[in-house]
């Protein structure tokens, strides 16, 4: 077989069907299908993982060890396969120090840069610090003091005989020049003069210098008979007031390291702040003004213990109104957070813990980041951010947007000798600037924490960087890297793609955006349904004969099937909810009004500013309106047309669970019910197995070698650790005892293993469980396993389980929904399902919210929101406002020129 190709044959992993393929190197290669029809098991579980495993066997001994521990893909073989890098969706970063410039080593680069060509200036007078040499100071002189007369003198604490030894006699103090002797025992505190003379070029300006230079040790006074006096110092001393800074290097502009970090907030550009003062609505008397009677009540003299005694040894104010601790008061709120806390409530969590508190913990809750007042939230210590290059300290310059950084790199001025220093530094520097803003990052700025990237975000900027390495013969796995990108960007990813191939690289993307797939060179689609119908290689070549083909995703991309809404449209001309003068970020004084009762779909291109109007203005003014807890908006003038909500919702991709042990069963309240089915079993009871037996989350039925994960974690050091199945139980999560009861012929692991689809089957007749199993097929997600950690589904699948969740149980009341890109990760056939689920929300008499890029969904809302026209600081800006039917006439709207070339 050549090598060429890459050739699969009998992958079995997951769902896939004992599949065989051969795939192109050197070109793009498009996986698509429904959901759940096996495509990152393809992708990733078989063939990324080949990869991985094989590139880790060709490390060193050491990192061996680990190899026979590693979960191999359930192949019959795999040839000519690649080095595997695999960027995914999900963004991996927890810590508060990782930035988009660490990310991308931008940063590193600049520190390397401010280290060979920044100028100091003194933290104390402001003063540019030069670090001087006998020739620059003949420079300075000669340049701009010719024809001066000029007294060259150094300032000595030797004594007078020394001086005198050394073969210097006058002094210069106060303006005048004065014979030593005459001047007494102070002579070592003034400065000794070396030479009278007229400023010119001349071996007699050298020479005196150069004496005054080395006996001065680096540094000299020269006196002007005019009256000014001019001090020159070498290494980083001021000249005006004589601070001394650090020397510039690279690990001095670091906030990761204790050299350059702030030491107050030690490099995290905030410091924590508690909340705590108790107060209620109508403000009564605090214990300063003689509030006594309540404290005497028992519960309120236990809280007085507590609050005054307590608090102020964790360094927290504490101010109590006499009416908030009457024992007939139900609630309290703690200002600052305007959160309801019942009395019963805090005396529960007393109680529960069974050990002595400290109030720090129990107002951990209430505590929030506020900017560090030592550096401005700039993470380094002042010495650190002294230094300037065109003007501005190295924070200065993370701060601002890498759309705005392009051009203050390419008309960066600097001097011959700093750009010979700098000339590579800076080349890097404009090269991945340039990668990230052809990737849509351009509204990112370096300063910007990685943990708060989205999915999409993270993976745009590993492709950058990708970009940027020039790898060739090398296998890239990508999880739709188009996630969060307006249509207008779709194309530039689709051409980074066709670039990294072109290298010498072999790109496999997952995706269901029609651009991808129809500009791909080679198309695999699998199916032909989800779950167990899935699995099947339904097509595999190039797309021209794709074009041709009668499969699902062919018939999308032909146009011959399309997505409409299920209901007709909604009247918008009732309440709204009102958002006015909004500020935060990148908004421009926006006014949003949005229509209850309805479906809004808040549109633009990446960047634009949705987020920062829906996710950061919007909901936590609302949420904090409700008094949901510790909600801080970004700055709008005012909030009108809540009052008829009674909830808020915000539905976004975050994990459901943080470990293996979380899954849609558990998450969806459908385990309970399977526990007590399993616990009503004959051999259950002989055995007295409650229900609690077949929990995964407390010793009893469980495996103990894992604790009921199933997996174990593996710390791979230099790279991301890796689960794998625990040997003790094979992944079953229980112990033999707990596996030999059974349900029905079934084992509670064997349901676990169940898809949605075989369960919903399984468990029809069973009340409590059909309905929820049924809600979740509804919505696409049949294809899932009940017992599917919750740690390998996707951004989009854990958003949808959300949807499930809410519409599991009946809210009270007008409740309003915000999603985040729903349609993150669903074939077009899958939005279908999902148009149909958002619309029963607002059937149901609630609002719907959805920031979205996906034409088909933006196309069936009642009512749209479009920001822009650009992102960054060209949009901040609603461009259109109203029905879906009006968006294509208008001429500022970048979504309305694609939604109009769909119609």
């Amino acid at each position: 077989m050549s090598s060429s190709w890459l050739t699969i044959e009998g992958a079995k992993q997951n769902n896939l069907k004992n599949i065989s393929l051969r795939l192109p190197h050197n070109r793009v290669i498009a996986v698509t299908g429904i959901s759940g029809s096996g495509k990152s098991s393809l992708a990733f579980d078989t063939i990324f993982a080949e990869g991985q495993w094989r590139f880790i066997e060709s490390l060193s001994t050491y990192t061996r060890l680990f190899i026979e521990k590693l979960d191999r893909p359930d192949v019959d073989s795999i040839r000519n396969i690649r080095p595997a890098i695999a960027l995914q969706q999900h963004n991996p970063v927890r810590g508060s120090r990782s930035t988009v410039g660490t990310m991308t080593e931008i940063y590193d680069l600049m520190r390397i840069l401010f280290a060979r060509t920044a100028t100091p200036f003194c933290p104390e007078c402001g003063s540019e610090v030069r670090d001087w040499n006998p020739s620059a100071v003949i420079s300075e002189l000669t340049e701009h003091h010719p024809g001066e007369k000029a007294v060259i003198a150094f300032e000595s604490a030797l004594g007078r005989s020394e001086l005198r030894q050394k073969g210097f006699h006058r002094i210069l103090t106060d303006g005048k020049v004065m014979e030593m002797d005459a001047a007494g025992e102070d002579a070592g505190k003034a400065a000794v003069v070396v030479d009278r003379l007229v400023i010119k070029a001349s071996t007699r300006l050298t020479d005196s210098v150069e004496t005054a230079w080395r006996h001065g040790r680096s540094a000299l006074v020269v006196h002007l008979y005019g009256g000014k006096e001019l001090r020159f110092s070498g290494g980083n001393t001021c000249d005006a007031c004589g601070h001394e800074i650090m020397p510039p290097s690279p690990i001095l502009f670091s906030f990761n390291h204790p050299l350059g970090a702030c030491p107050v907030c030690r490099g995290f550009g905030n410091i924590l702040k508690y909340s705590a003062d108790l107060i209620i609505p109508d403000d009564g008397l605090s214990l300063s003004e003689g509030a006594i009677e309540p404290w005497e009540k028992p519960a309120c003299l236990w809280w007085k213990e507590q609050l005054l005694e307590k608090a102020p040894l964790a360094g927290i104010d504490v101010h109590v109104p006499y009416r908030a601790l009457h024992p007939s008061h139900k609630e309290m709120i703690f200002s600052g957070t305007e959160h309801f806390y019942g009395i019963n409530d805090f005396f529960n969590d007393l109680e529960q813990k069974r050990y002595k508190i400290h109030v720090r913990v129990f107002l951990s809750r209430y505590r929030t980041a506020e900017t560090c007042p030592a550096c401005g939230g700039k993470r380094l210590r002042r010495e650190a951010l002294s230094y300037r290059v065109a003007g501005m300290d190295i924070a200065g310059i993370a701060e601002m947007k890498i759309g705005e950084l392009i051009p203050f790199f390419e008309e960066m001025e600097l001097t011959g000798h700093q750009k010979e220093a700098a000339r590579d530094v800076l080349e890097q520097i404009r090269m991945k600037l340039g990668y990230l803003n052809r990737v849509g990052l351009h509204y990112l700025s370096l300063s910007r924490p990685s943990k708060t990237l989205s999915g999409g975000e993270y993976q745009r900027i590993n492709l950058s960087n990708q970009l940027a390495s020039h790898l060739t013969g090398t296998l890239y796995v990508l999880d739709e890297p188009t996630v969060g990108l307006h249509a207008r960007d779709t194309r530039t990813i689709v051409e980074i793609m066709q670039e990294i191939a072109g290298l010498g690289n072999t790109v496999i993307v997952v995706e269901h955006d029609p651009i991808v797939i129809g500009r791909a060179d080679w198309i695999v689609e699998l199916g032909p349904g989800g779950g167990k119908d899935g699995g099947k290689v339904v097509f595999s070549g190039t797309a021209d004969d794709f074009a041709t083909h009668t499969s699902l995703t062919a018939g999308y991309l032909r146009g011959e099937m399309k997505t409409e809404r299920s209901v007709p449209p909604r009247n918008c001309r009732d309440e709204h909810l009102v958002i006015r003068g909004a500020t935060g970020h990148n908004l421009k004084n926006v006014t949003a009004s949005i229509p209850l009762g309805t479906l809004t779909a808040v549109t633009g291109v990446s960047g634009s500013g949705k987020s920062s109007l829906i996710v950061e203005t919007i909901y936590p003014a609302v949420a904090r309106r409700l008094r949901r807890g510790a909600y801080f908006p970004l700055p709008h003038r005012k909030l009108e047309g809540a009052e008829g909500i009674r909830d808020i919702k915000l539905m976004d991709q975050s994990p459901i669970g943080k470990s293996p042990r979380s899954n849609p069963a558990t998450y969806l309240k459908l385990f309970d019910p399977i526990r007590k089915c399993f616990a009503e079993q004959p051999e259950a009871r002989a055995r007295g197995a409650g229900a609690g037996f077949f929990s995964f989350n407390v010793p009893g039925g469980r495996c103990e070698e894992c604790q009921g994960e199933g997996y174990q974690r593996i710390e791979m050091y230099f790279f991301e650790d890796v689960f794998v199945t625990c040997p003790s139980c094979n992944g079953t999560r229980y112990s033999p005892e707990a596996l030999a009861i059974t349900f029905r012929g079934r084992n509670i692991s064997d349901v676990l293993d169940m898809t949605v689809d075989e369960a919903a089957a399984f468990f029809s007749d069973i009340k409590g469980l059909s309905e929820g199993l049924a809600l979740l097929q509804e919505m696409g997600l049949g294809y899932l396993r009940l017992g599917q950690p919750a740690t390998t589904l996707s951004g989009g699948e854990a958003q949808r389980m959300k949807i499930c969740a809410e519409l599991g149980h009946r809210t009270r009341g007008h409740t309003l929904y915000i999603l985040d890109e729903p349609t993150v990760g669903l074939h077009p056939h899958d939005v279908k399902k999902l148009i149909k689920i958002l619309h029963m929300l607002v059937d149901r008499g609630h609002t719907v919210i959805v920031i979205e890029h996906n034409l088909d969904l933006i196309r069936t809302a009642d009512w749209i929101i479009d920001l822009g026209p650009e992102g960054g600081d060209g949009g901040g800006e609603i461009v259109f406002e109203g029905p879906p039917g009006r968006i294509g006439k208008s001429r500022r709207s970048v979504t309305g020129r694609y939604l109009r070339g769909l119609d």
